[in-house]
Protein backbone atom coordinates (compact mmCIF):
# COMPACT_ATOMS: atom_id res chain seq x y z
CA UNK A 1 0.00 0.00 0.00
CA UNK A 2 1.35 3.43 -0.97
CA UNK A 3 2.06 5.92 1.79
CA UNK A 4 -0.68 8.48 2.33
CA UNK A 5 0.44 12.09 2.20
CA UNK A 6 -0.99 15.02 4.09
CA UNK A 7 -1.71 16.83 0.83
CA UNK A 8 -3.74 13.88 -0.51
CA UNK A 9 -5.82 13.76 2.66
CA UNK A 10 -6.33 17.53 2.78
CA UNK A 11 -7.51 17.43 -0.80
CA UNK A 12 -9.92 14.57 -0.14
CA UNK A 13 -11.42 16.20 2.98
CA UNK A 14 -11.18 19.81 1.68
CA UNK A 15 -14.96 20.39 1.96
CA UNK A 16 -14.94 19.38 5.64
CA UNK A 17 -11.87 21.51 6.38
CA UNK A 18 -13.47 24.48 4.61
CA UNK A 19 -16.68 24.02 6.62
CA UNK A 20 -14.62 23.96 9.82
CA UNK A 21 -13.08 27.26 8.81
CA UNK A 22 -16.48 28.77 8.02
CA UNK A 23 -17.94 27.62 11.36
CA UNK A 24 -14.79 28.76 13.19
CA UNK A 25 -14.15 25.24 14.48
CA UNK A 26 -10.71 25.41 16.09
CA UNK A 27 -8.29 22.92 14.57
CA UNK A 28 -6.06 21.60 17.37
CA UNK A 29 -4.10 18.96 15.49
CA UNK A 30 -3.87 17.68 11.92
CA UNK A 31 -1.27 15.12 10.90
CA UNK A 32 -0.78 11.80 9.14
CA UNK A 33 -0.14 8.78 11.28
CA UNK A 34 0.53 5.59 9.36
CA UNK A 35 -2.07 5.41 6.61
CA UNK A 36 -4.60 7.75 8.28
CA UNK A 37 -5.06 11.46 8.73
CA UNK A 38 -5.59 12.39 12.39
CA UNK A 39 -7.80 15.42 13.05
CA UNK A 40 -8.57 16.94 16.46
CA UNK A 41 -10.79 19.99 16.69
CA UNK A 42 -13.06 21.95 19.02
CA UNK A 43 -16.38 23.37 17.82
CA UNK A 44 -18.34 26.06 19.63
CA UNK A 45 -21.54 23.98 19.73
CA UNK A 46 -22.68 20.38 19.33
CA UNK A 47 -24.58 21.47 16.22
CA UNK A 48 -21.38 22.76 14.59
CA UNK A 49 -19.55 19.53 15.46
CA UNK A 50 -22.41 17.49 13.97
CA UNK A 51 -22.35 19.57 10.78
CA UNK A 52 -18.67 18.80 10.33
CA UNK A 53 -19.31 15.09 10.93
CA UNK A 54 -22.12 15.15 8.38
CA UNK A 55 -19.76 16.69 5.84
CA UNK A 56 -17.09 14.05 6.53
CA UNK A 57 -19.66 11.27 6.05
CA UNK A 58 -20.86 12.88 2.85
CA UNK A 59 -17.30 12.84 1.50
CA UNK A 60 -16.73 9.19 2.38
CA UNK A 61 -19.17 6.98 4.29
CA UNK A 62 -16.19 4.72 5.03
CA UNK A 63 -14.12 7.61 6.40
CA UNK A 64 -12.78 5.43 9.23
CA UNK A 65 -10.53 3.68 6.70
CA UNK A 66 -8.37 6.78 6.30
CA UNK A 67 -9.44 9.33 8.94
CA UNK A 68 -9.33 9.39 12.73
CA UNK A 69 -11.25 12.44 13.94
CA UNK A 70 -12.08 13.79 17.37
CA UNK A 71 -14.37 16.83 17.28
CA UNK A 72 -15.43 18.07 20.68
CA UNK A 73 -17.62 21.08 21.46
CA UNK A 74 -17.74 23.79 24.08
CA UNK A 75 -21.49 24.13 24.55
CA UNK A 76 -24.91 22.97 23.41
CA UNK A 77 -26.12 26.54 23.64
CA UNK A 78 -26.44 28.71 20.56
CA UNK A 79 -23.93 31.49 20.14
CA UNK A 80 -24.57 34.37 22.57
CA UNK A 81 -26.38 37.44 21.33
CA UNK A 82 -24.41 40.67 21.06
CA UNK A 83 -24.32 42.65 24.30
CA UNK A 84 -26.25 45.59 22.87
CA UNK A 85 -29.34 43.45 22.14
CA UNK A 86 -30.44 41.96 25.46
CA UNK A 87 -33.13 39.30 25.41
CA UNK A 88 -36.10 40.10 27.62
CA UNK A 89 -39.20 37.98 27.84
CA UNK A 90 -42.45 38.54 29.66
CA UNK A 91 -44.08 35.80 31.72
CA UNK A 92 -47.71 36.14 32.84
CA UNK A 93 -48.01 34.55 36.27
CA UNK A 94 -50.65 31.83 36.55
CA UNK A 95 -52.06 30.09 39.62
CA UNK A 96 -49.45 27.73 41.09
CA UNK A 97 -46.46 29.63 39.72
CA UNK A 98 -43.48 30.38 41.93
CA UNK A 99 -40.33 32.22 40.95
CA UNK A 100 -38.48 28.91 41.25
CA UNK A 101 -40.86 27.19 38.82
CA UNK A 102 -40.58 30.09 36.40
CA UNK A 103 -36.77 30.06 36.65
CA UNK A 104 -36.77 26.31 35.99
CA UNK A 105 -38.90 26.88 32.87
CA UNK A 106 -36.72 29.62 31.39
CA UNK A 107 -33.23 28.81 32.70
CA UNK A 108 -33.43 25.10 33.44
CA UNK A 109 -32.47 25.76 37.09
CA UNK A 110 -34.93 26.62 39.86
CA UNK A 111 -32.23 28.28 41.95
CA UNK A 112 -31.89 31.06 39.34
CA UNK A 113 -35.14 32.63 40.66
CA UNK A 114 -33.29 35.66 42.08
CA UNK A 115 -32.52 36.85 38.53
CA UNK A 116 -36.25 37.20 37.96
CA UNK A 117 -36.80 38.80 41.35
CA UNK A 118 -34.03 41.36 40.76
CA UNK A 119 -35.43 42.26 37.34
CA UNK A 120 -38.88 42.84 38.84
CA UNK A 121 -38.10 44.61 42.12
CA UNK A 122 -40.37 47.46 41.04
CA UNK A 123 -43.33 45.01 41.19
CA UNK A 124 -42.19 42.50 43.79
CA UNK A 125 -41.27 43.14 47.40
CA UNK A 126 -40.81 39.48 48.40
CA UNK A 127 -39.61 36.64 46.12
CA UNK A 128 -42.13 34.31 47.80
CA UNK A 129 -45.14 36.51 46.94
CA UNK A 130 -46.25 36.67 43.32
CA UNK A 131 -49.83 36.88 42.08
CA UNK A 132 -51.67 35.43 39.09
CA UNK A 133 -52.00 37.99 36.30
CA UNK A 134 -48.68 39.75 37.03
CA UNK A 135 -46.41 40.26 34.04
CA UNK A 136 -42.81 39.50 35.04
CA UNK A 137 -39.74 40.36 33.03
CA UNK A 138 -37.54 37.33 32.37
CA UNK A 139 -34.03 38.64 31.68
Amino acid sequence: MAAVTMEQMKLKYRAALDLMSTLKVQLKNLHVQGDKMVLRAVAKTRDDANRVWDQIKQIDKNFANDLMAQITFLSDAPAPKPQNTPTLRIHKVVSGDTLSKIAKKYYGKANEYMKIFEANKDKLKDPDKISPGQDLIIP
